[in-house]
């Protein structure tokens, strides 16, 4: 099999937790060549844990897409830079896969896609839970569907940092200059006010969520129902942490709930109820990796109701991710979550913003 040489931009939470021990545990298909973090000692503690000698290790990316024998680059960082580096890297040759969101202003996405066709490159978002074979198997029971009745999407979960520090063990460095807070914090205004206009700091930090969280849920119903006519309504509250909105579909509607606690808990699950059939998706934290994602299916056949729950597989969404962009990559496979498909998250994203503005 074909290995190729990755280089990592973004050294946090989510890098230390998933991905850089998936592309260890993958090493017959991924080689970590190179490492960029804007801190000293986070960047000088994952190389040594990952063997990549100081020659690749960066403290800017733009010096990292620069590495030699470079074939991807994973943009791992803070989604205020996601655009630039994507850009750089593509136009360094390299291909790329870009956490979610991909990027805060339609402006971006334009100019990655730009960015890309020039280059002859591949980038693929980070949509992990679309590559869950219990997601999956659900995409084929919604299809099979006689009619929906009515969808459910939902994702309310307690900090993820309360999981974290009972599962994992994460270095947070402490030397980050001052002056990149600043400068991300003047970035995420500017790119916000570019998405969605001069808005309240509550609606600023509901499109933040949306962006975030709540693109993993929005992304997997567009592939399970696909893109709804409207946005009926939608509310927000709590100071931003919960948000409700209603999607208008062809004979049929689909509600998002979403909110963020203090539970040391993961309630996330998408379901689509037809007449006689409802087609459920379970998912678990992300951050304990192998936590299966379940499909749930009921139903009714005469005088029989059966509840059937289904553990394709072990193995984590991340992981067949990482898989399927090996492919993107050597096999030539088209991506299947391409810039393209998450500007249709950024556009869902405004329909929302417009509800709430009324």
């Amino acid at each position: 099999m074909q290995r190729i040489n990755v280089g990592v931009i973004g050294l946090g939470e989510v890098a230390q937790i998933i991905h850089l021990p998936i592309l260890e545990s993958l090493a017959d298909r991924f080689a970590i060549a190179a490492l960029c973090d804007v801190s000293p000692s986070l960047l000088a503690l994952m190389g040594e844990r990952y063997r990549v000698p100081a020659a690749g290790q960066y403290a800017d990316f733009r010096e990292l897409v620069k590495h030699p024998d470079l074939d991807a680059v994973f943009v791992l960082n803070s989604d205020e830079y996601h655009a630039d580096c994507a850009i750089e890297a593509l136009e360094a040759g390299r291909h790329v896969l870009v956490e979610k969101p991909m990027c805060l202003a339609p402006t971006e996405a334009a100019a990655i896609i730009e960015a890309r066709d020039q280059a002859g490159k591949q980038v693929m978002v980070g949509y992990m839970r679309r590559f869950a074979p219990a997601f999956l198997e659900a995409v084929k029971q919604v299809k099979a569907l006689d009619r929906i009745h009515y969808a459910r999407v939902r994702d309310i979960i307690g900090p993820n940092r309360l999981i974290i520090d009972q599962s994992s063990t994460v270095f947070r460095p402490s030397d980050i200059p001052a002056e990149l807070g600043h400068d991300r914090a003047e970035r995420a205004t500017r790119l916000v006010r570019e998405a969605i206009g001069d808005v309240p700091p509550l609606l600023v930090g509901t499109y933040r969520f949306l962006c975030g969280l709540n693109s993993h849920d929005l992304s997997a119903m567009r592939e399970l129902i696909g893109f709804p006519k409207r946005v009926a309504a939608a509310s927000v509250w709590n100071d931003g942490k919960f948000l409700a909105v209603t999607f208008e579909y062809d004979g049929y509607y689909a509600v998002l709930e979403t909110g963020v606690d203090e539970q040391l808990r993961f309630d996330a699950h998408i379901e689509v109820y037809g007449g006689t059939k409802s087609v459920r998706v379970q998912y678990d934290t992300p951050y304990i990796r192998h936590l299966p994602t379940t499909l749930v299916l009921n139903e009714t056949a005469g005088d029989t109701y059966t509840e059937t729950v289904s553990r394709p597989h072990f193995k984590d969404p991340y992981t067949y991710e990482l898989e399927h962009f090996h492919a993107v990559v050597t096999e030539g496979v088209d991506p299947k979550t391409t810039p393209e498909d998450f500007g249709e998250d950024l556009r869902l994203f405004r329909m929302i913003m417009e509800a709430l503005r009324g």
